[in-house]
């Protein structure tokens, strides 16, 4: 089956980046999914192009989408740098060719600050305005657009402005187009201020971070962390279902509740914590996303966090045409 048939009749892509925009491809629902109402996509995060090295700018596996829609899910994301289709002296250069390969969505912001410099801000509505433009016609069950990943420390009435002029710049060019927007602080906290733009907001999984990044090598300290138990006790303070349910639904539930529709953009676990330990809290919070009902995309499918070739050191993997795959992870993950 070659790409194009495959996203005709199957797929569904969401393409986000480090810092910066991403662009979806859902598989076709009986209701088209809105600003106000978002179905519960499920499936994984792809990684070829989240950075682009001096060598390394390979193309999606289309094995890759069949596979995960094989599985039964109908979601993928893939982090991207907008450095893999422009020339690196210009921004505004846009080299079709790899737009061809990519078909995704673009980030900016690495010499420049988006928050601060119309220059970035500028360059970043100009490749939103070049997607909007080459996908008009794609009904928003095939294409929706995620704008910016994980905002980290920006203060919300800064991010609403960039958000407001990126939206601006989708719709001058296709007025329908469905627009996701991830939460503030990583996107844990929802944005409240952007209630009244009409587009949904995409949240996280990853609390407790003692359990989902123990030993990541990128998470100060984190080497230095117990090993995890879930639930989780931290001195007098224990982390459970019920307090995920509070802290991590509710206030998303309420912003759901002014017509926001919700995604769980990222989730997952690292490779260091325990395979047990991942599960059930994998689970508790797959239930609470279900009764949610809200849609989700694991981090990621192939790597430290997913269910190929996560290299935990605790799993009986099974080959899988010369991968290894988590069988059981992936069962739980099909039973929700």
């Amino acid at each position: 089956m070659n790409r194009r048939k495959f996203l005709q009749t199957a797929s569904t892509l969401a393409f986000a980046a480090a810092a910066a925009p991403s662009f979806a491809l859902q598989a076709a629902e009986k209701k088209s999914p809105t600003s106000q109402h978002l179905p519960r996509w499920r499936g994984f995060n792809l990684t070829e192009k989240c950075v682009k090295g001096r060598d390394r700018n390979p193309a999606f596996k289309e094995s890759d989408f069949a596979l995960i829609s094989e599985w039964g899910f109908d979601f993928t994301r893939l982090p991207m740098s907008y450095l893999c289709w422009t020339d690196p002296s210009d921004w505004l250069k846009v080299r079709d060719d790899e737009l061809k390969d990519i078909d995704d969505a673009v980030e900016f912001g690495e010499s420049l600050d988006l928050w601060t410099d119309e220059k970035a801000l500028d360059a970043c509505a100009f490749h939103w305005g070049m997607l909007s433009k080459r996908y008009k016609g794609i009904p928003n069950d095939r294409v929706s657009f995620d704008l910016l990943n994980e905002p980290a420390k920006v203060q919300e009435e800064t991010y609403v402005r960039v958000v407001r002029r990126l939206v601006q710049a989708i719709r001058a060019e296709d007025p329908q187009r469905l627009v996701i927007a991830d939460g503030l602080q990583w996107g844990r906290d929802p944005v409240f201020s952007l209630a009244d733009l009409g587009i949904a907001q995409s949240t996280r999984g990853y609390d407790p971070m003692q359990v989902t990044h123990y030993k990541a090598n990128w998470v100060n300290g984190a080497e230095k962390w117990a090993e995890p138990e879930w639930p989780l006790k931290l001195g007098d303070k224990m982390t459970d279902k019920d307090k995920l349910r509070k802290d991590r639904i509710g206030p998303w539930k309420q912003l759901e509740q002014k017509g926001v529709g919700i995604h769980v953009g990222e989730w997952g676990a690292f490779s260091h914590t325990p395979h047990k330990v991942v599960l059930a809290w994998m689970r508790d919070c797959l239930e609470l996303w279900k009764e949610a009902g809200w849609g989700w995309a694991l981090w990621n499918l192939r790597g430290g966090f997913g269910v190929l070739n996560s290299s935990r050191s605790d799993v009986d993997y099974e080959d899988f045409h010369g991968q290894k795959l988590d069988r059981e992870m992936l069962k739980l993950l099909q039973s929700y």
